[in-house]
């Protein structure tokens, strides 16, 4: 049985650059290749979400220039690939706090969104300026704001309420979550969410990850 929705912490490409003697900016460019690779590979097994953690709300403290790069490789990805999945059948969405980013990269997400609105194959979902605690705190903030103006009554709340005040409230659970690099830890994604989470660690970095190194994962899924 293929895992309904997949998660992918794509980590390692500033460390794959380095490693080469090239600035990190190469290796966020072959990262983005990959993901391309990999979201067609998972479109084409089956799977019916994926959820890609591409900028979290830590990776403003980056290097101004690197933070740039990343803007503008964003906002290429978005225009050059919107035909791609509207031909894939993919809808597109994103989470996050994205009014922090700037204005052209809003217009590409809104343009990319608008587009597959209508698709109805695999739901593609960048995390782009996302950070799981603040995504916490402002469903907290939401719940009890309604709580104080008497639109519930707290003895209403529970699991299934709070999770519709997430802004994954339209997206399952991921069943399984994959980490490249070689660190095994969720570094502020989807921790609500990943309760009931099967794990996937592998050391290898992000711009090094193949289509045969996701189906090893999901081999390794389908065995628990």
């Amino acid at each position: 049985m293929l895992p309904k929705h997949i998660a992918i912490i794509m980590d390692g490409n500033g460390r794959w650059a380095q490693l080469r003697g090239r600035p990190r900016t190469f290796g966020h460019i072959k990262g983005a290749r990959v993901a391309k690779k990999i979201i067609t590979a998972c479109a084409q097994q089956g799977i019916e979400n994926l959820t890609l953690y591409a900028f979290s709300s830590e990776n403003w403290l980056r290097p101004v220039s690197e933070v740039s790069f990343l803007m503008t490789l964003l906002r290429r990805y978005l225009k050059k690939e919107a035909a791609n999945l509207v031909k894939e059948n993919i809808q597109f969405t994103v989470i996050g706090e994205i009014e922090k980013l700037p204005s052209d990269v809003i217009e590409a997400i809104q343009f990319v969104k608008k587009s597959t609105e209508q698709n109805t194959g695999m739901k593609l979902t960048f995390a782009i300026s996302y950070g799981s605690r603040n995504e916490i705190l402002d469903a907290v903030k939401k719940i009890a704001a309604k709580v104080k103006f008497q639109e519930m009554d707290i003895q209403q709340i529970n699991e299934d309420v709070f999770s519709k005040h997430l802004q994954t409230k339209d997206t399952p659970d991921p069943d399984l979550i994959i980490r490249t690099s070689g660190e095994n830890r969720l570094s502020n994604f989807l921790m609500w969410q990943a309760a009931y989470s099967e794990f996937y660690f592998t050391d290898i970095l992000w711009p090094d990850f193949t289509e045969q190194d996701l189906n090893l994962a999901l081999i390794d899924f389908q065995k628990r």
